[in-house]
């Protein structure tokens, strides 16, 4: 017989300081067992409510969220009691999100974040509430025998939650749990209120008990043998199956029942991948696509000025800018981002109004020429043949992105404008989630388990360190000697590496984004719930991380901080007091000075942007670069894969090595990088050019070579030979070809990044060369609170 019951009490990997529960295992568990429902109840959070709504519909398994809620005792402030909140529809779930983020930023106390009842009276609608059994209120009466309280308080919450609220019963191996289950069955009775029966699930199956114990012994920083550490869990808080559940509660079929009909009362839907952008005011009566299109046109009549001083040049030019331009507008309009780009280029403009540096660009952002005639970025995209659909590809829609650069001592001014411009209650930066990496699990592990530190140091430094490409104990078990040896023979170490491995990954703290921001459509918390650590509003940040606001539809904008723009901006300064006639800005330095080629060629580059390590400046000497080009495909080259290449690149750039070319049509592709693919914008050149792909359909082309999805690449590599032939190339060439491309799109670099990345470069060599009393000036006072950096 089918047993009607599923989990509402739930607390996953997200409650941080307990809770071993990764949200794909928990909605798989849900589906094996036949539960049609499961909720999800973190500690004061929501941290994990987004991917949890993913991964239990794509069990096929119905979302509740909820959240285990401190409430306030103002008898006594140490002593809170909990209630369990399960949002039944959007309403409930907007109500979740304001009572958690005024619980954190008003009413936190010892690291909790706490509601008060009172709050309810107007928060507390499209919410079921249960009585938290044994850390409830109601519970707390009944364990000492006060039944007027009791009563009371399930009174109380009753009137809060108007046929919402159920007593809560649980069974989880508590010492005096039998009694207060009766009590709080004979409560119901008398108070006419539904009884539900819950298990409170930290982890999935038994043998994971001393795994999470170990876990809240990190949070909390005891040991798992001291004898004093608070013991609040029990073996029995597994993922119970629906059969497990019915023997244990087999005297109250209702109260199980009841989990169901709780479940079918919550149906909450959440909206996902739908962009929600701030209205960005327009003057009456015009469109925000005809202003941006206003705003870009002037935009780009001034940069064409700057770029071509000659009237005649700057005639014969402008067509094919203008063709860009629209093509660019037609894309952005279509795809809706309009709005994006005027806030974006709002808050630069503004910056750089108010004397704040702003960097040239980063990212795929460079690419887009509309940004370049908004001010966003400060590159000419069709002089170094960057292409907008790398940014925003109108064949595969996602949220374009930009990354900007501020000066690290201003990017606070420029959060707070638009603060002041959004409402600051629309405005906050980004969670993100510090997790338990395979060096940090063995040191933590072996902390619980009393070993010593230089044991722990030692085996955790044995595990190779690749932030780029982390490594799992698993991975350092079979691909490092050294720590498999180390481990197996000594039966510490094996058993400090079984305990480590199912805490390995999990999220152990919450921190800021570095450079995050959301600006939401009206209130945040219409959209997720705030979280503070310190409580206060001074360092507010969303309760979700970068990749779940933008599930939700929030947009995020990359305020970064970089000290090479301060150095820079400290420079001028600097030359301009010394020199008041002084009237170079970096937007007008020439990009062909000898004298700076010079710094590079002598590999003379410390303190210059990205060209200061000692390796980089023994290539410097090899390349001996001379042009602009050159510093741009070296900044792209010096990265693990494709810096296998630069020997080559050396050798044809100085006639050593003959250069050529597979077919004729690539030559004026890749003749700046001497034959060489160096960009990704080259593969997706080359894929217009030789096999007639729309430069949307590159840019799929180049990821699906990035990822190497066998079957994506055979049915890729199809179109490609086909659409070769059909422009009277051969097989075996398209062939070569496209082998080739696949060889270099895995470790291709983004040009555009690069070409705004050597600029900045160029910027700091300029300086350097022409005025370096003042640019080392500049360096030391930029770090002068780092005496080891001095």
């Amino acid at each position: 017989m089918s047993v009607p019951y599923v989990h509402l009490r739930l607390h996953s990997e997200f409650s941080v300081v307990d809770g071993l529960l990764r949200l794909d295992a928990a909605a798989a568990a849900a589906a094996d067992d036949g539960q049609g429902a499961l909720a999800l109840t973190d500690s004061a959070n929501l941290f994990g409510a987004v991917r949890f709504y993913k991964a239990a519909r794509a069990k096929g398994v119905k979302p509740v969220i909820g959240v285990d809620a401190w409430i306030s005792n103002d008898a006594d402030r140490d002593a809170p009691h909990r209630l369990l909140l399960l949002a039944t529809d959007h309403g409930g779930y907007l109500n979740l999100c304001e009572l958690l983020s005024r619980a954190w930023i008003d009413n936190a106390h010892r690291g909790r974040a706490e509601m008060r009842l009172e709050w309810f009276e107007q928060h507390g609608g499209g919410l079921i509430a249960l009585s938290a059994a044994a850390q409830g209120e109601i519970g707390a009466h009944l364990t000492v025998g006060n039944w007027a309280a009791a009563r009371e308080a399930a009174s109380k919450l009753a009137a809060l939650f108007p046929e919402r609220f159920y007593i809560e019963v649980q069974r989880a191996g508590r010492a005096g749990e039998e009694a207060l289950v009766r009590a709080s069955a004979r409560l119901a009775i008398e108070q006419a209120l539904p009884l539900v029966a819950t298990h409170p699930v930290q982890f999935i199956s038994r043998d994971d008990f001393r795994a999470h114990e170990a876990r809240v012994c990190i949070a909390e920083g005891y040991t798992l043998a001291d004898p004093r550490r608070p013991r609040r869990f029990t073996e029995a808080q597994y993922f119970k199956t629906r059969a497990e559940m019915a023997a244990l509660f087999a005297d109250m079929p209702a109260a199980l029942a009841n989990t169901v009909e709780i479940a079918r009362r919550c149906n909450l839907e959440l909206t996902l991948g739908q962009a929600r952008l701030p209205e960005y005011p327009t003057p009456a009566g015009v469109s925000i696509e005809a202003h941006c299109r206003d705003l870009s046109q002037q935009g780009l009549q001034a940069r064409l000025q700057t770029l071509y001083p000659d009237a005649a040049e700057r005639d014969a030019q402008r067509a094919r800018y203008e063709a860009r331009l629209e093509l660019e507008l037609a894309t952005i309009a279509k795809t809706g981002f309009t709005g994006y780009f005027l806030i974006v280029a709002d808050f630069i403009n503004w910056a750089k109004r108010n004397g704040i540096p702003v960097g040239p660009g980063r990212g795929s952002g460079a690419g887009s020429l509309v940004a370049y005639a908004l001010g966003i970025t400060d590159l000419d995209p069709l002089r170094y043949d960057l292409l907008f659909e790398r940014f925003l590809n109108p064949e595969r829609v996602t949220m374009p992105d930009f990354d900007i650069d501020f000066c690290q001592d201003n990017r606070d001014r420029v959060i707070d404008y638009v603060k002041r411009k959004y409402g600051a209650q629309a405005v906050s930066q980004i969670a993100t989630f510090g997790t338990l990496g395979a060096k940090a699990v063995v040191r933590d592990a072996g902390r619980v388990l009393d070993l010593p530190y230089s044991k722990c140091d030692t085996l955790s430094k044995l595990i190779p360190h690749n932030p780029a490409d982390p490594w799992t104990l698993e991975r350092a078990l079979a691909e490092e000697p050294a720590f498999a040896e180390a481990v197996s023979g000594d039966e510490e170490y094996r058993e400090l590496v079984e305990l480590s491995r199912p805490l390995e990954g999990l999220t152990r703290n919450v921190g800021m984004h570095a450079g995050g921001v959301l600006i939401a459509p009206g209130k945040l918390t219409d959209f997720c719930p705030l979280y503070s650590a310190g409580g206060g509003d001074a360092a507010v940040i969303s309760q979700f991380d970068k990749d779940d606001v933008e599930a939700i539809g929030l947009v995020k904008f990359d305020f970064l901080g970089l000290t090479t723009l301060t150095i820079l901006d400290l420079t001028l300064q600097y030359v301009r007091r010394l020199d008041p006639s002084f009237a170079l800005t970096l937007e007008t330095l020439p990009l062909d000075d000898a004298k700076t080629y010079d710094i590079f060629k002598q590999g003379a580059t410390a303190a210059i942007f990205q060209f200061e390590s000692r390796g980089m400046r023994e290539q410097l000497k090899r390349a001996r670069p001379d042009r602009f080009e050159d510093l741009i495909a070296l900044n792209a080259l010096y990265r693990p894969g494709p810096m296998e290449q630069i020997p080559d690149f050396i050798d044809r750039k100085h006639g050593r090595k003959r250069v050529e070319y597979l077919h004729p049509s690539i030559e004026p592709i890749l003749s700046e990088t001497y034959g060489i693919m160096v960009y990704q914008e080259q593969v997706m050149r080359i894929a217009q050019v030789v096999a007639g792909y729309s430069l949307g359909g590159a840019d799929k082309l180049r990821r699906a070579m990035g990822k190497k999805k066998a079957d994506e690449m055979a049915e890729q590599r199809s179109v490609f030979v086909d659409g070769a032939k059909a422009k009277g190339v051969s097989v075996q060439t398209a062939t070569q070809l496209f082998d080739l491309m696949e060889k270099f799109a895995g470790y291709g670099f983004n040009k555009s990044h690069s070409a705004a990345y050597a600029l900045l470069a160029y910027q700091t060599a300029y300086l350097k060369a022409h005025y370096p009393a003042a640019f080392m000036a500049a360096n030391l006072s930029a770090v002068m609170d780092d005496t080891d950096k001095v």
